[in-house]
């Protein structure tokens, strides 16, 4: 029979309390139970661990494994409280993919309050568009990912947090500012055009029309917002995508209600998420919302 971590403690402790009745107070058992613990490790390591019945003086091999005992329990107890702190969303490590609006706007205050409540988490962010988001989760490159999934995929779980709306995004001085109205698809037509991967998603019959004789396709946002202000054309972006304090850019809103983007938390279906990532979903799904209402407001 295999020596047990309690058989280890129970010695440590007898050896602590000189006699069996003390120790079964402080292990909460009975003294037999305690002595029928020290018969069978004395069986199983072949020799006697006290001189005596009254258990007040060890034998040299008992003050070798009382040594060796206490040095494992203290790694046991360490090992245990890791497995503890793990469990408990205290200690790990979470891989995160996400689309650089949301990273931008929305993540810093989440991870702040996430990481203060866990000081010893490791975090890693990865910044990028919707569909690589989505390539490094089902690849198991990241245990999470936040971003648009557009159509039903059974390899991958997904929980929609927010919608962000779509907006003409323009320059400061484009004819489009002067109106005192949203934007009507018909006011694009004598415009450029600049079509980007976000922008395809919207299934907008008239929109896409549009898009159609667009002759420029860029799918980084900040190039596509270098262009809007040097003037070269007009684009359709989520309005996070558009930074709030940018002078020379105006983020325009729709005449068509409805347009879009959904953006929820993706996760590997059929597995389970490490105690950090559901922490961490936890404190998205609450946070996220009230944050995104305060960036809109002061866009």
């Amino acid at each position: 029979m295999p020596i047990k971590v309690a058989q280890l403690r129970t010695f440590a402790i007898v050896s602590q309390c000189g006699n069996i009745k003390d120790a079964a107070e402080r292990l909460g058992r009975t003294p037999s139970a305690v002595s029928m613990a020290l018969k069978q490790l004395e069986e199983e390591l072949g020799g006697r661990l006290f001189e005596a019945d009254r258990k007040n003086a060890l034998t040299p091999l008992g003050r070798y494994v009382l040594d060796t005992a206490q040095e494992e329990l203290v790694r046991f107890e360490r090992a245990v409280a890791k497995m503890r702190a793990f469990a408990g969303n205290q200690i790990g490590r979470l891989e995160l993919a996400c689309v650089p609006s949301v990273a931008m706007r929305i993540l810093p205050d989440v991870i702040g309050d996430f990481v203060s409540a866990r000081p010893e988490v490791q975090l890693e962010v990865w910044d990028m568009d919707s569909l690589s988001v989505r390539r490094a989760v089902e690849g198991g490159e990241v245990e999470l990912g936040i971003a648009s999934l557009s159509g039903a995929d059974g390899a991958l779980d997904y929980q929609q947090f927010f919608a962000d709306d779509f907006g003409v995004v323009c320059a400061a001085d484009c004819p489009l500012t002067r109106f005192e109205r949203p934007v009507q698809w018909n006011d694009l037509g004598d415009l450029t055009l600049i079509s980007n991967g976000l922008s395809r998603s919207v299934p907008d019959p008239a929109y896409r029309a549009l898009e159609q004789h667009s002759r420029l396709m860029v799918r980084n946002v900040t190039s596509i917002l270098a262009l809007v202000r040097r003037g070269f054309g007009v684009t359709l972006l989520p309005r996070l995508s558009v930074p709030r304090d940018d002078n020379q850019i105006r983020f325009l809103p729709l005449a068509v209600s409805g347009i879009r983007r959904n953006v929820g938390v993706i996760s590997r279906a059929g597995t389970t998420l490490s105690p950090v990532a559901r922490a961490f979903c936890k404190v998205l799904i609450q946070y996220a919302p009230r944050e995104l209402d305060a960036l809109v407001k002061l866009n």
